[in-house]
């Protein structure tokens, strides 16, 4: 996997997230490149923290986080999934991820939503994490 600091915001993100700025329907983000370069770095790292206490590697390298969209405003809106809707964390993991998020300096308001499609599946996860999970 590449070195964060050298992704761009518009492909950052795990092998299947998308990051981009929430004003990306045809208008150019008023945030400086540079400012949204930051925060969408500082959310990943912070995304990076959370880990579903069932499986021992962070929800955004397993593929959960599908995308970010970082408003003018700075809110974030987050699109994650679970591994599967009967998760045993599904009230938790949805609240660690808008507080990482939140917790990044520049950021507004979180949100976080739980999407089902497409639904969740082992090739989203990064090789950083089949590494973890010694699935080769």
């Amino acid at each position: 996997m590449t070195d964060d600091a050298n992704r761009t915001p518009a492909t950052t993100a795990a092998p299947s997230a998308e990051a981009s700025p929430a004003s990306s329907a045809g208008m150019p983000s008023a945030l400086p490149e540079e400012e949204l370069a930051r925060l969408t770095d500082g959310i990943i790292a912070a995304l990076k923290t959370v880990y579903d206490p069932e499986i021992p590697s962070d929800i955004y390298e397993l593929g959960l986080i599908y995308k970010i969209d970082i408003a003018d405003d700075r809110a974030v809106a987050i699109e994650m999934t679970l591994t599967t809707p009967n998760c045993p964390s599904a009230q938790e993991l949805p609240t660690m991820v808008e507080n990482a998020a939140a917790s990044v300096p520049g950021v507004g308001e979180v949100k976080v939503n739980i999407v089902w499609d497409p639904p969740w599946d082992p090739s989203r996860m990064s090789d950083e994490a089949r590494a973890v999970l010694n699935m080769w």
